[in-house]
């Protein structure tokens, strides 16, 4: 059965005095700060924020379900295949201690992770937006449910099916991958491009023939180097506009991303946001609220504890 979402930002907002006003502007400086702080610590965390907050929005809706662990005979949507490589949960956990002590039981674990995501995205060089508040916190979380992510090997049909369920549209889909410009990908989510692509050729014709050697070098066939991969783009670390232009040059990691170029909307659009980095931050920006906003009316709840149902 596939379950169809609705975005309505207007309902997302503040709920109690303690968010209004001063006392809210306390709240998003300190999840900022909590940010900066795992940051300066570790600079994949601004990558793993911001997926992490792409896959609680696709699954139920943007509820911190991917936040929860699991208990008892329940596998949480965090073990799922395609959620395992997720990390710096700590950071959201921090920023929920560091807000409870100041606004208890108001602000929920899903907004904190759609403001962690947004903080990340701008401490990397990248663009703010004002993030809808008054989410609410699901209750359930199943990791067999993870299948109802876009897998890096979807073409371009599967890709705006997904997000077309979700109520994006195929801007979004091309505004959103994006956020592949932060971040590295272990060789298992591209081996499908540079090893045995089909019947005629083992590599993906797609690819920059000596971009494609370097990373066969790096994952070959019979890989066994548990975190070999490789950077989505020439600046990991940096918020820019760099996947744009290297996907244009066949340089892109994924089937997902090379799908993007199958399509002559969809290629507009690359080709734009290749050139203009001001473009493709206003459209980031706004597909990002767009896609925090995704409710589907599971969220039941304020945790306490963004691990742990109440």
């Amino acid at each position: 059965m596939v379950v169809l979402f609705f975005i309505s930002p207007l309902t997302l907002h503040a709920q109690k005095p303690c968010l209004a006003e001063r006392g809210h502007e306390q709240a998003e400086s300190t999840i900022t700060n909590v940010v900066k702080k795992g940051l300066m610590n570790d600079k994949t965390v601004a990558a793993a924020l911001l997926r992490m907050h792409f896959h609680d929005c696709f699954i139920r809706g943007c509820d911190a379900s991917v936040l929860l662990n699991s208990k008892g005979n329940n596998q949480a949507e965090k073990d799922g295949p395609p959620n395992i490589s997720l990390h710096a949960f700590y950071v959201i956990d921090n920023a929920k201690k560091e807000v409870e002590k100041m606004c208890p039981g108001v602000v929920s674990c899903a907004d904190i992770l759609a403001l962690a995501a947004r903080d990340a995205v701008t401490l990397s060089g990248g663009p703010t937006w004002a993030v809808p508040k008054g989410r609410k916190d699901g209750r359930t979380s199943k990791a067999k449910d993870t299948t109802q992510l876009p897998p890096p090997t979807f073409n371009i049909s599967q890709l705006q099916q997904s997000f077309s369920q979700r109520g994006l549209s195929i801007d979004d889909l091309v505004a959103l991958s994006g956020g592949h410009t932060l971040g590295f990908s272990h060789c298992s989510s591209f081996q499908n491009r540079i090893h045995n692509f089909s019947n005629k050729t083992d590599v993906d014709p797609s690819m920059d023939p000596t971009f494609a050697a370097k990373l066969r070098q790096v994952c070959p066939k019979q890989n066994t180097a548990k975190n070999a991969g490789a950077n989505l783009d020439s600046s990991p670390f940096v918020f820019d506009n760099a996947y744009y232009k290297l996907l244009l040059q066949g340089k892109s990691i994924f089937s997902s991303d090379q799908a993007l170029l199958a399509n002559s909307r969809t290629k507009a659009l690359v080709t734009k946001f290749a050139a203009s980095q001001e473009e493709f931050y206003e459209a980031f920006a706004k597909s990002m609220i767009r896609m925090s906003s995704i409710i589907s009316g599971g969220g039941s709840e304020i945790r306490s504890d963004c691990r742990a149902v109440n």
